[in-house]
């Protein structure tokens, strides 16, 4: 989930760079990303569909090749979606309101309207933000965050209304709801074999609690979210700080298993995980100030750094994947973890450091390699995303969460160097 202040005022930067302006690579990446966004909206004539992304294609072969197991024995927890009907292939997917990813094309608009400040961006954000509505009814997901502070957090920064902060306080309410306080921790999924499974992904919706405290004064949604933040800390990390995906709890809350859902194995280090693990103890850490926090999310941006080996810094599904010219790679991992890396650098001594290799992934998102061309990709701005390769689900296909983080990525690099 986006951060609701870093976007709007930057903190002190303590990157030293010649250049105070963006440079060509930016200024193409958001003109690609204008031109995309604005076609794709008007593309949309059914009221509540939102893009997800693009239908793909992969073999069981190559699937089991990624999983390291014969295809016989290649057996996924859900029902594969590969080899969509011909007259599907290529076409896009869309989703409803009630889809975690639904809030992502309303928040790449406003992003791209506050990097543009173009009007038509910003009366096609209030359109698909509208759309969203419902989402604040909803008690049986712990997806509000992404869903709602992309879309009415970002409208709320950009286009301001009463009505805004209501839907966010009852939408952190509901969330709120799913927390348990005898295990510590907010309830992810309502489906699978676990008792209380909670994932990674979690800690990217803490900051609707956070901003609901704001807005209301009420600290019980901030108390949830730190308790929530100190629980996955103590049960979801390895010695060398890389994550778990899910970690189950029993009533008492004690540790019921430890798996991955959308890794490689139980003991892999699913990329787009780690970036959440980054960005969401970054984000904990600016709304609290604890130190704990720091110190984690800095640990967790040395492991990332340590374990992404790519070329072009693109990191590869999972960071144990097996490593040959046709492994996926997944440009979502890679913006969320630059969108982390600028926050991070914002925040600590050393950020240079921290902000200089979040420039080389922008820069490497910004290449012909991953964006698209204008009028291409089904109107998305990235290409080369991995939604979860376990499950043949959206592999090497541009994803709605790529482009938000991409964008996101973008507006706290220009953020950080108009304070220079």
């Amino acid at each position: 989930m986006k951060t609701y202040l870093s976007l709007a005022i930057a903190s002190l930067c303590v990157v030293s760079l010649n250049a105070k302006q963006p440079e060509a690579w930016f200024d193409n990446a958001v003109d690609h990303a204008k031109t995309q966004l604005i076609a794709t909206a008007h593309s949309i004539s059914v009221n509540g569909q939102f893009p997800r992304s693009v239908k793909s294609d992969y073999s069981l072969e190559q699937l089991s090749t990624q999983m390291e197991c014969a295809p016989a024995d290649f057996k996924p927890e859900v029902e594969l979606l590969i080899h969509p009907s011909p007259s599907e292939y290529r076409t896009t997917h869309f989703c409803n309101y009630s889809d975690w990813t639904s809030g992502f094309f309303p928040g790449s608009l406003w992003l791209a309207y506050q990097l543009t400040d173009e009007t038509e961006l910003q009366e096609q954000a209030k359109r698909f933000t509208n759309m969203l509505l419902p989402v604040s009814k909803m008690t049986d997901t712990h997806d509000l965050g992404f869903m709602a502070g992309c879309s009415y957090g970002n409208a709320l920064r950009l286009a301001p209304s009463d009505s805004i902060k209501s839907v966010l306080v009852e939408t952190a309410s509901n969330l709120a709801g799913r927390f348990d306080p005898a295990i510590g921790c907010i309830r992810s999924w309502d489906f699978g074999p676990w008792n209380f499974p909670v994932i990674i992904d979690n800690m990217m919706n803490l900051d609707l609690l956070y901003k609901a405290t704001e807005l209301t004064g009420d600290k019980r949604y901030a108390d949830v979210a730190t308790t929530h933040a100190l629980t996955t800390l103590k049960y979801h990390f390895r010695a060398d700080k890389s994550c778990f995906h899910v970690v189950s709890y029993n009533a008492d809350g004690t540790v019921e298993c430890r798996q991955t859902f959308q890794g490689k194995n139980d003991d892999s280090s699913w990329a787009r995980g780690q970036g959440w693990a980054l960005y969401g103890y970054t984000e904990t850490y600016r709304n609290t100030g604890r130190k704990e926090f720091l110190d984690h999310a800095v640990a967790v941006a040395e492991m990332i750094i340590s374990k992404n080996q790519t070329d072009d810094l693109v990191p590869l599904w999972d960071f144990d994947a097996v490593k040959d010219a046709s492994t996926p790679r997944d440009a979502s991992a890679a913006a969320v973890i630059a969108s982390g890396l600028i926050d991070l650098s914002k925040q600590v001594k050393n950020g240079k450091k921290y902000f200089a290799y979040a420039e080389k992934i922008l820069k490497s998102l910004a290449s012909d390699r991953y964006l698209a061309e204008k009028g291409t990709n089904n109107g998305f701005v990235l290409m080369h995303s991995t939604g979860s390769l376990p499950h043949g689900s959206e592999i090497d296909t541009p994803l709605n969460y790529a482009d938000y983080y991409f964008l996101e990525a973008l507006c706290r690099y220009k953020d950080c160097l108009s304070t220079i």
